[in-house]
């Protein structure tokens, strides 16, 4: 729990005080990480200096604004430019083609969507492409407009609609792909 307390010995720079709140905010700085990042390392990396981030700038935190949702805020634009910091050495080294993918769509992907556990969302999230992916994060999970997205991200925001339905057809292929492999498992058996 993040209290009053804990935030002004963070801002005094309290080695115990900081600790606390890393503990405290780590499930969710985590999470956030993990959720637009596959290799573990790398999230925690990036929570890390997110982290950071929230400790230089508690003296900045407006007092209307709720601790979590401001810190959650932080982590988010920390994640995101790392994103960008990649896409640009990347672009630097090779020119990608993200245009080669194969379109495939079934129903009912909502369905299982709400009645998955984190981990196999997660495991379904890594089947997309990163620029789709955490487009798709920010629209649907953050609640970010496409406008913000084309902001955030530097595209516009046709680009952005357009990574939120590609996601969303790669989801629907690998549920179609593992809800027809389930059906031959049974019917196997």
């Amino acid at each position: 729990m993040v209290t009053e307390a804990l935030i002004n010995g963070c801002i005094h720079r309290d080695a115990k005080a900081q600790y606390g709140l890393y503990r405290a905010l780590y499930p969710v700085m985590m999470s956030i990480c993990l959720r637009y990042q596959k290799d573990e390392q790398e999230a925690a990396a990036t929570m890390n200096q997110g982290f950071l981030k929230i400790l230089q700038n508690l003296k900045k935190r407006p007092d209307h604004v709720p601790f979590e949702a401001w810190a959650r805020r932080i982590i988010i634009n920390t994640v995101i430019d790392a994103y960008r910091r990649e896409r640009r050495r990347r672009e630097a080294e090779v020119d990608l083609n993200e245009g080669s993918f194969d379109d495939h769509a079934t129903n009912g992907v909502n369905d299982y969507l709400h009645d998955m556990e984190a981990e196999a969302l997660e495991e379904l999230m890594n089947a997309v492409p990163p620029t789709s992916r955490n487009v798709f994060n920010l629209f649907a999970v953050d609640g970010y407009s496409h406008a913000e997205i084309a902001d955030l991200l530097g595209i516009s925001q046709g680009t952005s609609k357009w990574h939120v339905n590609h996601a969303r057809q790669l989801l629907r292929k690998v549920l179609a792909e593992r809800t027809e492999s389930r059906a031959l498992n049974t019917q196997a058996q």
